[in-house]
């Protein structure tokens, strides 16, 4: 059995939640645990699950959030099924956040630059999940910037958080990046009232983190284990 776990993403200075991202887990003997290898996560299983918490939702949320790889991201059927669903679900927005996931081999930017385009012209919007990380570095996102609407840095990416002097500055960039391309910047991994005091003398808006709230399991059915 596979399920999303839903986390809110925040408005900070309206006081709204104004969206989900989904997390995949599937019900193992151990409890919900990740996909060990989300790339072989059959593609009916995403479309049909996002589909469910999708109409569960759409009266409630402006948007939900669902992960994919690049390897994910670059499959003919994924982009298809995911466009399926948020011609499905209108006035809900589907974003696809694109994780820092590296794969082997490297996906050519090329082949993220096409699937990219098909989204944005189907009205999907897009986020760039964890840069600084992984595959989402400076050099492979700033060439992408045209086909996203939101960048997503995470401070539990670094050690000490904002304690780490790197982490400050690479905010500041960020959000500068945001600003000048007309994005959403959101800052994840706020644990507590320290990091979200922090935020706001930073002028952050859009927040994501445990402090707001840990991802939970947006139960479907009362058989679902929880």
């Amino acid at each position: 059995m596979y399920r999303y776990f839903v986390q809110p993403q925040i408005d900070k200075f309206n006081a709204a939640v104004t969206g989900y991202e989904l997390f995949m887990k599937q019900y193992t003997e151990n409890g919900w645990r990740p996909p060990a290898d989300f790339t072989k996560l059959p593609t009916a299983i995403i479309a049909d699950e996002l589909l469910k918490v999708a109409d569960r939702l759409s009266l409630k949320m402006k948007y939900v959030a669902v992960n994919l790889n690049r390897v994910q991201l670059v499959k003919p059927e994924v982009t298809a099924a995911v466009i399926a669903v948020q011609n499905r679900v209108r006035p809900l927005r589907i974003v696809v956040e694109i994780t820092e996931d590296r794969s082997d081999p490297v996906v050519p930017m090329g082949a993220v630059r096409a699937a990219f385009q098909q989204l944005y012209a189907r009205g999907i919007e897009i986020s760039l999940d964890d840069v600084d990380c992984g595959e989402n570095t400076e050099v492979t996102s700033v060439p992408l910037l045209p086909f996203v609407d939101e960048i997503k840095f995470a401070i539990q990416n670094f050690d000490q958080g904002f304690a780490n002097p790197i982490v400050p500055r690479r905010i500041s960039f960020w959000t500068s990046v945001a600003h000048q391309n007309h994005l959403r910047f959101v800052l994840e991994g706020i644990e507590d009232r320290h990091d979200d005091q922090v935020a706001d003398r930073m002028g952050i808006e859009y927040r994501q983190g445990y402090y707001y709230g840990r991802p939970h399991l947006l139960r479907l059915a009362a058989s679902d284990p929880r």
